[in-house]
C-alpha cells in the first residue's frame, strides 16, 4: 500500500511521503463534520415532518452511497500541500515576506491561518507572479465562503468561459487574458442558492 501511494503521490506531484500524507489525511478527516451525520438532527420536529411530507428522505448515508466525505479530505489535503508559506510566495513574487503579509491583510492575494502560520493556495499563482486579474476575483468573492470552494471554482471548466475548443477553468481563462470581471462575477455568485 505504502509504495502505491507513493506512486500515486509522485504523479500528482505532491511534495510528501505516504506517511505524511496519511497524517494530513488524519488530521483533516478529524477536523470535518462527523462521519455519519444524519440529516433529521440538524432540523426542528416541525421542519422534519414537512421536510419529509414533500418526499425529502431525512435518513442518512447507506452502505452504498459514496462517502462525501472522502472527495473533501482528497480536495482539502491536496489544496494544503500545494499551498505555499509566506516565504515561498515571497520567493516567487520577488518581495519581502512583510509585502505578503500586506497583500494577505488587503484581500489582495488568497489565504488561510493553519496553526497560526499562513498558507496561501498555489492556483493564484504564475511562474512569474500573481494570477492576472486574480485582485478583481478576490475583491468579489463573498467573505464567507473558504478557500476550498474558491480553489474548486477556479480550477473548475466553466461553459461560458471558453479557453481554446471548449470550457476553461477561470484560472486558464485569466492565463489566456480573458476578461476578469466575467470570472469576478462568477466568483461573486458562490455560495447563492440557484
Amino acid at each position: 500500500m505504502t509504495m502505491a501511494l507513493e506512486t500515486v503521490l509522485a504523479k500528482a506531484g505532491l511534495r510528501v511521503t505516504a506517511d505524511e500524507f496519511l497524517t494530513l489525511v488524519e488530521d483533516v478527516a478529524r477536523r470535518l463534520a462527523p462521519p455519519h451525520p444524519e440529516p433529521a438532527a440538524y432540523f426542528t420536529p416541525d421542519q422534519r415532518e414537512a421536510l419529509t411530507e414533500v418526499g425529502l428522505d431525512l435518513g442518512g448515508l447507506r452502505e452504498d452511497d459514496f462517502e462525501p466525505r472522502a472527495r473533501e479530505l482528497a480536495a482539502r489535503t491536496v489544496l494544503f500541500d500545494t499551498a505555499l508559506t509566506v516565504g515561498e510566495a515571497a520567493a516567487v513574487l520577488d518581495v519581502d515576506t512583510s509585502r505578503i503579509r500586506h497583500r494577505l491583510a488587503a484581500g489582495r492575494l488568497a489565504g488561510w491561518k493553519d496553526r497560526g502560520s499562513w498558507r496561501l493556495p498555489a492556483w493564484q499563482f504564475t511562474d512569474n507572479g500573481v494570477l492576472p486579474g486574480l485582485e478583481a476575483v478576490l475583491a468579489a468573492m463573498p467573505d464567507d465562503q473558504p478557500p476550498l470552494v474558491l480553489a474548486g471554482f477556479m480550477t473548475t471548466p466553466q461553459e461560458d468561459l471558453l479557453v481554446g475548443d471548449g470550457p476553461g477553468t477561470p484560472r486558464a481563462w485569466l492565463l489566456a487574458g480573458g476578461d476578469p470581471r466575467r470570472v469576478a462575477a462568477q466568483a461573486s455568485m458562490l455560495g447563492t442558492p440557484v
